[in-house]
């Protein structure tokens, strides 16, 4: 069940996704990114015929908000044309876990949605602690 500040969130992805430049994959991803402060970032998929330089939505989104000076961050909504929808990539995941693995993360497809938490998404996740051994 999804309250109106998330249904606005996922309708901000949804419509950024359609700006996606996909020419190989023909997968759109929109994405929008909401901060602690309320503002909301938003991100789609930019792909390259060198595929390795290929830049996620949610990353898109991260890097957008990162350069506005935003540091804390709600959720994420993630809108894709399949369902069941589908999650953050593992480089997503572990990019957004820079921020905080309490954020939620909400996926939508055309007909169904799903939620987790990044920590759920990402177990185990190295972070920055991983490195005060």
């Amino acid at each position: 069940m999804k309250d109106d500040s998330t249904g606005a969130l996922i309708v901000k992805a949804r419509g950024v996704m359609k700006n996606a430049y996909a020419p190989y994959s023909k997968f759109h991803v929109g994405a929008a990114l909401e901060a602690a402060d309320g503002r909301v970032f938003v991100g789609t998929n930019v792909e390259s015929a060198s595929y390795g330089l290929t830049i996620c939505a949610e990353r898109m989104a991260l890097g957008a908000a990162v350069a506005a000076g935003a540091r804390m961050f709600r959720r994420i909504a993630v809108t894709t044309d399949v369902d069941p929808p589908a999650a953050p990539c593992g480089a997503c995941r572990q990019l957004l876990a820079e921020f905080g693995l309490e954020l939620e993360v909400i996926s939508a497809g055309p007909k169904s949605e799903r939620r987790w938490t990044l920590a759920e998404l990402l177990p185990a996740a190295f972070t920055k602690e991983s490195l005060d051994t």
